[in-house]
């Protein structure tokens, strides 16, 4: 049996090598017109989410180190499959590989 570990803060959460810590957009609960939708519609999660840290990259065959390609506070798009999940209190985050991510995201 793996043992638990209790995170207090998301701060505390460092990535390593070419690891994108994330947190995926919440699906709306309610329409623009007051609507409330059901649970059915509302579980599934989005693909958006926001970069809440990245790690400093991962070396190349040649030992270079290679920059993650997002930083934090970017939005990006994401796979429906992958990541590690990671919950403090009530939210969730994610771990990707840098090369897991599908695209950035520009307003």
């Amino acid at each position: 049996m793996a043992s638990q570990t209790t995170i207090r803060t998301i701060k505390s959460v460092i990535p390593l090598l070419d690891r994108v810590l994330v947190q995926r957009f919440k699906p709306e609960t309610k329409t623009a017109t007051g609507i409330f939708l059901p649970t059915s519609s509302t579980t599934s999660p989005l693909p958006e989410a926001t970069v809440i840290a990245t790690g400093p990259g991962a070396p190349n065959k040649t030992g270079e180190i290679v920059p993650v390609s997002v930083k934090a506070g970017d939005k990006v798009l994401l796979p429906g499959w992958g990541g590690n999940s990671i919950k403090v209190g009530e939210d969730e985050y994610h771990l990707f590989k840098d090369s897991e991510i599908l695209a950035k995201i520009q307003d």
